[in-house]
């Protein structure tokens, strides 16, 4: 990360303090005398906050070291407007002070370390969550985590909440000991902890009850959490870092999405933009500096690997791009990092949707149809390859059983495309609801970014050819990579954002979907490819009719 505007203010400090030595004249006590030093440094930094204190817990160790380094060196400060808590002291200012910025994901949890002296990234990497063992998805783990008043042990198991709690401090400990081991230090360097996750995982992560995130009106315990120390939860680093939590919305909009709009400047745009994130639901906000909407819906499973028997994430081995020559009729595809396929994720998918109907393979309506006359041998034997009838009708063979990996060729059945053909439509929904509650035409948009794996790997063409997204050029759509993973690490080293992840939770609206009946009608509408309307798509082939 670049060390820019606005200036460089980390969540955590070490600042040079040389103090005097104590005599008869000058009977300052020495955690004062700390105090007193560290406040006329920071004034001569333009360092504004509060007034300087050292947490009781650290008070003797912090005051004796202060004294054995002769009253100089470096004082530890966490940066906690208004409070400035003195956490340590060191014989000198070390050349790095290392954070760690997490995107607390559902199923991997994925990490950078960076220096808070420099902005500089030191390592990064992810792990799974081990809290998969109790659920593979969030409603799974909140039923596993029981009613908000079991407390205690029963039948001698352990309460379920703070088996998922224990599970992901776990996960966290293994993935920071990982970096730190990259970077050649210990975790007890570590001095800070910036955390990005939807409301359900830092409930998890807290050990907060989240039994009514998923129970009318779906309030969840806690939105913005306040700062804690690392101790109390039991993380392995720096026992005083202080742990900063993204603030969330509400049930279905977390902190990961207030760390996607720090991270692609929706909030400061002068012009409207849009970001789509696509996981276990499709989260969508559309604003500029002046305003901010956003909405949610469930767009993701079939994309994310939840529905189709063979989707899985986008990860080694899964294809992510499918092509059909229609001149000779040959099925071509590539897999992430080019290893033998184990399934197809959400990019494949819509390429394969795009294609098919493109290919007249599928119609319309997303089903699979056999052709009565093929227009050559070519397309016969292609049909004969890949086009086969099960006990849903027909399914289509991406990757046969030779080039996959274990044998398991990666079959897609009509049952797996109604579920992509039904995630496109939600999408499309999403989109089209939220631009309609505030008169924005999707012309309109100067940009559209699409965050996570799904935008570092989707096709905007192929993803408009389904009707998934609107008929934009596709240079409008910018991919924004871990945009959560991106917001986390900007509120460790900047305190404008922090400031910024603050006002972006007071100033944006949430349109709630689950009652909103123009939701259900544009949804409608787009359970067709492209849609029910193809003058809303006018770059994509009409093909409805069998003779088309």
């Amino acid at each position: 990360m670049m060390i820019n505007d606005p200036p460089f203010s980390p969540l955590v400090r070490c600042l040079p303090i040389e103090a005097p030595q104590p005599s008869l004249e000058d009977n300052r006590a020495d955690a004062d005398r700390l105090k007193q030093s560290l406040a006329r440094e920071l004034s001569k930094q333009g360092v504004k906050g509060g007034e300087p204190r050292i947490p009781y817990p650290v008070l003797t160790e912090v005051a004796l070291r202060f004294r054995t380094a002769g009253f100089r060196g470096g004082a530890v400060v966490n940066m906690l407007d208004p409070c400035l808590e003195i956490v340590d002291f060191l014989p000198a200012v070390p050349d790095r002070l290392p954070a760690l910025a997490l995107d607390l994901g559902t199923t991997h949890l994925e990490a950078a370390l960076l220096d808070l002296q420099s902005g500089d990234t030191l390592a990064a990497g992810q792990i799974e969550n081990r809290q998969i063992e109790f659920g593979a998805d969030i409603l799974t783990r909140i039923h596993f985590a029981g009613p908000p008043d079991i407390d205690v042990k029963r039948d001698g198991r352990e309460q379920g909440l703070a088996r998922l709690q224990e599970s992901v401090i776990a996960s966290i400990n293994e993935l920071a000991g990982r970096l730190a081991g990259m970077a050649g230090i210990l975790t007890g360097d570590i001095r800070a902890l910036s955390v990005s996750g939807n409301t359900a995982m830092v409930h998890f992560f807290l050990g907060a009850t989240p039994f009514h995130i998923c129970r009318e009106p779906y309030i969840p315990l806690v939105n913005s959490p306040d700062p804690c120390h690392a101790h109390e939860l039991r993380l392995c680093i720096a026992p005083m870092a202080p742990v900063w939590i993204m603030p969330g919305i509400g049930s279905y909009f977390g902190g990961d999405l207030v760390s996607g709009i720090l991270a692609t400047g929706l909030d400061t745009a002068a012009e409207t933009v849009m970001l789509i994130d696509v996981g276990t639901n499709a989260e969508v906000v559309l604003g500029n500096r002046d305003w901010l909407i956003a909405c949610a819906g469930a767009a993701g499973p079939a994309l994310e690997g939840g529905v189709a028997r063979m989707g899985v994430k986008a990860g080694p081995g899964a294809v992510e791009h499918v092509a059909i020559d229609r001149d000779r009729w040959r099925l071509s595809y590539r897999t992430i990092d080019g290893a033998p396929a184990v399934g197809i994720c959400g990019s494949g998918m819509i390429d394969l949707a795009a294609e098919l109907y493109l290919s007249r393979v599928m119609d319309f309506r997303g089903k699979f149809r056999p052709v009565a006359k093929p227009e050559s041998q070519d397309h016969e034997q292609f049909l004969q390859r890949h086009l086969v009838a099960d006990d849903s009708g027909y399914a289509f063979i991406v990757v046969p059983g030779a080039e996959a990996a274990d044998g398991v060729p990666v079959v897609l059945s009509q049952a797996d495309m109604d579920a992509l053909i039904r995630s496109k439509a939600a999408m499309y929904a999403i989109l089209t609801t939220l631009v309609a509650q505030v008169g924005v035409e999707f012309a309109e948009l100067n940009r559209v970014y699409v965050a996570g794996a799904f935008g570092g790997h989707i096709d905007p063409g192929r993803a408009i050819t389904l009707g998934m997204i609107p008929d934009l050029p596709p240079a409008t759509y910018e991919p924004a990579g871990n945009s959560s993973l991106r917001g986390a690490g900007l509120v460790l080293l900047w305190g404008d954002c922090r400031e910024r992840s603050r006002e972006i939770r007071r100033k944006i609206t949430y349109l709630e979907l689950n009652v909103n009946q123009e939701f259900m009608l544009r949804f409608s509408g787009a359970r067709f490819i492209p849609h029910a309307d193809p003058a809303l798509f006018p770059s994509v082939p009409v093909l409805q009719a069998e003779g088309q």
